[in-house]
Parts: C-alpha cells; structure tokens; sequence
C-alpha cells in the first residue's frame, strides 16, 4: 500500500529542461530548499545512481535515482526500515511555452504509517515552498 504524504505543483516560463538541470546539480538544492544542508550525487545523473542528503533537522538519507525521463520525469527513492519514501518529479510542457511541474512525496511498505508520521507534517510543509523557491530560482536564471 502506498501513502501518498504530500503534493506540489508551479507553473514557470521556464522549460522543463532548465528543471532538470536544477535536479542534476544536487550541490545547488539548498538554494532552493532550505530545509536541507546539502546533497550530492555519486555519478551521472542516470538511473541506477546513488547519492545522499542532509536534512537540517535530520540525519544523513541516502536515495537512489530509480526514474529518469529528462524533460518528463525524475524519480528518487529513499530506503528507510520497514518503508520506501519516493519522490516524483514530473514536468509537463504547456502550449504556450514554459511547463507544469508536479511533485509527490509518498511512502509505500509496512512501516509507512510509521514514517509518515515522523515525517509527514515537516514534509507538508515544506514541498510547495521549495519548489515555488526552485522556479524562481530558475526563472531567475533566464
């Protein structure tokens, strides 16, 4: 069974491949989300990847890159015991330019509810935060 704990979605002028861009440049997420101190990939930004974060407020998290469809969807999972915590990323370009960009946070695995509740509530507060901060980020950039 999976939970899903949060949602986000922006819209930008920017296109989807400037987000993906973003995404591939770990050393630059806390510039958009400042509840993490750092984060960092070790290897391309394929499938198959692994790497680690830093939340502010909690301890180090490795992920694995398990979805890569650049300029459609990025996909990370996280092992933590007993449940798997998957962040979905996917961009959609608009007609007139520019692109939607969804994110979902959701926990699937017998200790979901577990960690849904140690992580839901700072997580709900914080998605939509950091990606509208991500497309000023990159809107910033055009």
């Amino acid at each position: 069974m999976t939970t899903t704990i949060t949602t986000a979605r922006a819209t930008s002028s920017a296109p989807s491949a400037l987000f993906f861009d973003r995404w591939a440049d770990m050393d630059s997420w806390p510039e958009w989300s400042t509840d993490l101190q750092w984060a960092r990939l070790d290897g391309p930004f394929e499938v198959g990847s692994s790497g680690a974060l830093k939340p502010a407020r909690g301890p180090k998290t490795a992920f694995r890159i398990d979805q890569l469809d650049p300029g459609r969807t990025y996909v990370d999972v996280s092992r933590l015991p007993g449940a798997r915590l998957t962040f979905s990323h996917i961009t959609t370009e608009l007609p007139d330019g520019g692109c939607q960009i969804d994110v979902s946070v959701t926990l699937a695995g017998p200790a979901s509810w577990l960690w849904a509740r140690i992580l839901g509530s700072g997580m709900r507060a914080s998605t939509q935060a950091d990606l509208d901060r991500l497309v000023g980020v990159v809107e910033a950039g055009l």
